[in-house]
């Protein structure tokens, strides 16, 4: 891994990402919530922006390189960057990833979850999305001080492929408090070579991608952003922004109720 200037957040930085964070999840939350079939994946969209309007940030995607939605919906074999639109309609069965990143007083907060569109979802959806859930939660207790971002991937990449699913090579997680995206990159699968180290302070997102397929992907030609499995296999996307602290990682994405 190429070196990057990684940020190391201080306790009145940290106090403002939290409060973004915390807005990211809740506008995740009740977009979960929100999803049924008979929806467009656009009617999610401006959904997921009145939410993030209610919490009196921006969406940190809307206009990101061009990008136009609110958040990223991404449905069946489709692996992120999915864009809502009117003509895409959510039917019984469909697998729904959804990306939230939301912009509140100067930070930023990132997350995602993958829900079924449906009542009971098929054994192998349902484990899919179990085994996706539990690679983030492995790679989150591995990221403690002491250990490296390769610590992290390790982990991720071990449960998901004991299961038998592909690890997703092309797409990493990454650092996120003043930007979306920052410094360091957290891949999913372990990488040759030295990683950065952890230290307190860091910020980063953990976000495992697993398709029941290949690991490999392919970007659709015509919007040039939706990301698709390569064999057409079903995908699944969780993520948690964390912060690195002096023992276990902090979920700052955790929801938190009063």
């Amino acid at each position: 891994m190429a070196k990057e200037r990684i940020d190391i957040y201080n306790e009145q930085e940290i106090v403002s990402i939290r409060a973004a964070a915390q807005a990211a999840a809740q506008v995740l939350a009740r977009t979960c919530e929100a999803v049924h079939p008979g929806l467009s994946t656009k009617d999610i969209d401006d959904l997921a922006g009145s939410f993030i309007n209610e919490t009196g940030g921006k969406s940190a995607s809307l206009g990101y390189h061009g990008f136009p939605g609110q958040i990223c919906i991404s449905l069946n074999d489709e692996v992120v960057h999915g864009i809502g639109s009117p003509h895409r309609i959510i039917e019984e069965g469909d697998v729904v990833s959804l990306d939230v990143c939301v912009r509140y007083g100067g930070y930023v907060g990132d997350n995602a979850r993958t829900v079924f569109a449906g009542s009971t979802a098929p054994s192998m959806v349902a484990q899919l999305l179990t085994v996706t859930e539990q690679a983030l939660q492995a790679g989150i207790a591995a990221a403690c001080p002491g250990n490296c971002i390769n610590d992290i991937s390790s982990a991720v990449e071990q449960v998901a492929t004991t299961a038998g699913f592909g690890v997703v090579r092309d797409l990493v997680g990454h650092g996120c408090g003043k930007n979306m995206h920052e410094a360091p990159e957290v891949p999913n699968c372990r990488q040759p070579g030295k990683s950065p180290a952890l230290h307190p302070g860091m910020v980063i997102c953990i976000e495992p991608m697993i398709n029941a397929g290949t690991w490999r992907v392919v970007v659709d030609n015509y919007d040039h952003w939706t990301v698709r499995s390569a064999d057409h296999s079903l995908s699944a996307h969780f993520e948690h922004q964390i912060l690195i602290t002096d023992n276990q990682a902090e979920i700052l994405t955790c929801l938190k109720t009063a």
